[in-house]
């Protein structure tokens, strides 16, 4: 006589006992995963749009894909630590990561704003080339890591503008004396050209600009501009952002915090962070234009650098890579990697996309309203 369940009750029992067993070992390999739960700065308000905001959608999306074992708390700018001072906290182990314009380490790394933006550089899709599959992130890894810091990229905008002016430029004599915040590299091309270049957090460009105690500054994208209010005190907004045509910014943690995460919890990092990248770059692309097309309705003038300025900065610009190569060698293999990486992807370049004076689905009047420049005259 079959026993008291039969073939097919034994079947039963069996599949709830393997199924049993399988819930258990999820909720053992769940309760086994690293918990995270750190505090993380950021360089930038979390109110700034591509900018700011974006690591918190990558703490939102790491919390959800580790079924909450990964929680981050994002900390404001100057929260915790002076956001001009956040990598070197987290090297430190004040914090454990940081979501940092790594461009601000210049003064104790020498080579970190080649990381972050370069004057005529990389844009942002052959930057993150370069840093996946051109050698940027072992270089990275290695500058970083003699700073008890491991770099991961985590985040990158479109073109920032070139900078807000009280009055209009009509040569690169209209900078000498002139009184302007500027960061990275391009503060040192405006600084070798006689401005007055100091470097001022984002929080303070307005204040400073309606104080008159500058009388310019760069500082992001249209959109971040627009809503700290620089076109109230500074109608002139020129373009293209020559200085920076992207912005890269990494979440950089503690060195010895980062190695003891296991190798589970490190690639959801990583996974969390290359789509922060797209995230980004995405959504900054897609609110600069109608920015700019609102710019008259707030008394503001788009102007774009005629193009012999724009050559004439790009000659200073490479005079100051080699300055700075010849002083500092991680700054010389960087620049050298970068330079080689584009010798290739020019041929890409130039053979796979359109001309970028192609005709485009932008009315010529449309261009002309928003102050393109004319002729060689600097752009009125």
């Amino acid at each position: 006589m079959p026993g008291i369940f039969g073939r097919s009750g034994r079947t039963l029992v069996a599949a709830a006992v393997i199924g049993g067993l399988g819930v258990g070992l999820a909720a053992t390999d769940a309760a086994a995963q690293e918990r995270v739960r750190w505090r993380v700065p950021i360089a930038f308000p979390s109110t700034l749009p591509s900018l700011g905001d974006n690591m918190q959608w990558v703490a939102d999306m790491l919390e959800m894909a580790s079924g909450g074992n990964i929680q981050l708390r994002i900390a404001e700018p100057g929260e915790l630590v002076p956001a001009l001072e956040l990598t070197e906290a987290v090297g430190q182990g004040q914090v454990e990561a940081g979501y940092n314009w790594v461009g601000y380490d210049q003064g104790r790394i020498p080579a970190s704003p080649l990381f972050s933006a370069v004057p005529f550089g990389l844009e942002p899709w052959e930057y993150a080339a370069w840093w996946y599959y051109g050698g940027g992130r072992e270089l990275g890894e290695d500058i970083y890591g003699a700073n008890n810091v491991h770099p991961i990229f985590c985040g990158i905008t479109s073109p920032e503008t070139a900078g807000w002016f009280r009055e209009p430029i009509e040569s690169l004599e209209d900078l000498q004396g002139l009184r302007i915040r500027f960061a990275g590299l391009g503060g040192r091309v405006m600084q070798a050209l006689g401005a007055n270049v100091t470097m001022i957090p984002g929080g303070e460009v307005f204040q400073s600009l309606e104080r008159g105690a500058i009388d310019a500054a760069e500082f992001a994208l249209p959109a971040v501009d627009q809503l700290l209010g620089f076109g109230q005190v500074a109608p002139y907004n020129y373009f293209p952002g020559w200085h920076q045509p992207m912005t890269a910014l990494h979440l950089v943690v503690n060195l010895d915090t980062w190695n003891a995460l296991d190798e589970q919890t490190q690639a959801l990092f990583n996974m969390a962070c290359q789509a922060g990248v797209m995230n980004a770059l995405s959504k900054s692309e897609a609110e600069q234009g109608a920015v700019i097309r609102d710019f008259p309705d707030h008394g503001i003038t788009a102007l774009i650098l005629p193009e012999p300025i724009l050559r004439e900065l790009y000659a200073v610009t490479q005079q100051v890579l080699e300055e700075e190569a010849a002083r500092d060698e991680d700054f010389a293999r960087v620049l050298e990697s970068q330079r080689s990486f584009r010798e290739d992807y020019d041929y890409w370049k130039q053979y796979g996309y359109l001309p970028r004076d192609f005709i485009s689905d932008v009315p010529v009047a449309d261009q002309v309203e928003t102050g393109e420049g004319e002729g060689e005259g600097g752009g009125q």
